[in-house]
């Protein structure tokens, strides 16, 4: 068998990873992401946001992809590839001209947080079945992918009650500024060509529509938008993992970058990614 990497196909991760409405909760991370003043100052003023936001979308895809699904060597490499674009970059407080770099250890936890929790939270509202135990354990592996982006593992939460209690210790410093409604406004309108419009607004606008009600409700209120009532939001996620669900896997790996069918033709038929009924395998 070749090298399994960083994730083995008996991790949490390698399941839920492979799942299809971790789209949508990358969308909910980015939404969850641009509530952190100092976070969000540090993408927009280091890439041009609106022009190349699928770009950045579809890295951090890329990213997730690699270090779930490729060797050893191809994960730790995204790792320090990432680690030192961090290094480079820094931003500056418009109100007191202070500058810092975005691979500040506090940024890199709110990131890291926000899109787990976004990963967990939606698979499992969505009906990708993870009791509580199996949720501390994907919690838990990805110490490995926190270490990847130049975090210290110990300081990262583990299990949901640890991330419960820093999303807690986290709200009063976060704030829907101008840099979190430039993102929510993108999200809600991205550009697209003329001929594109009615797709966004048949297609995409129900993917963000459904990314954004189902975060929690302090971001609704800090971004001053309603959202449907919680038993309305958890019922259109089933619907709609349901329906994602019935496109077989094996056309929907068939997509760039393919990262698990290139880990099954290393591994074997055994490594593919199943939607586990009833409880995880072990």
């Amino acid at each position: 068998m070749g090298d399994p990497g960083l994730f083995t196909p008996n991790s949490v991760t390698w399941h839920l990873h492979g799942d299809p409405m971790m789209w949508i909760a990358g969308v909910r991370a980015l939404y969850l992401q641009a509530l952190h003043p100092r976070a969000v100052r540090g993408v927009l003023q280091n890439s041009d946001f609106r022009r190349d936001a699928w770009g950045r979308l579809l890295r951090t895809a890329d990213f997730v992809g690699t270090t779930t699904y490729g060797t050893t060597e191809a994960a730790e490499r995204a790792g320090a590839r990432v680690r030192k674009i961090h290094g480079m970059l820094t931003a500056a407080d418009p109100d007191t001209g202070e500058r810092y770099g975005v691979g500040e250890p506090e940024l890199l936890l709110w990131v890291h947080c926000a899109e787990i929790d976004s990963y967990l939270h939606v698979l499992r509202r969505s009906g990708f079945p993870l009791d509580d135990a199996e949720a501390d354990r994907y919690l838990a592996e990805h110490r490995i992918s926190a270490r990847l982006v130049g975090l210290d593992p110990d300081t990262v939460p583990a299990d949901r009650a640890a991330m419960a209690a820093y999303f807690e210790r986290l709200r009063p410093r976060l704030a829907a500024g101008p840099e979190a409604r430039e993102v929510d406004d993108f999200l809600r309108r991205p550009p697209t060509h003329p001929l594109l419009v009615p797709a966004r607004a048949l297609l995409w606008r129900r993917v963000a529509n459904l990314a954004y009600a189902s975060l929690p409700d302090y971001a609704h209120r800090l971004y001053g938008r309603p959202a449907p009532a919680p038993a309305v939001v958890t019922r259109r996620l089933r619907a709609t993992g349901t329906l994602l669900r019935l496109v077989p896997a094996q056309v929907r790996w068939q997509l760039p970058p393919r990262h698990i069918l290139r880990a099954t033709a290393r591994l074997g038929p055994g490594a593919r990614p199943v939607r586990p009924r009833g409880r995880h395998r072990p």
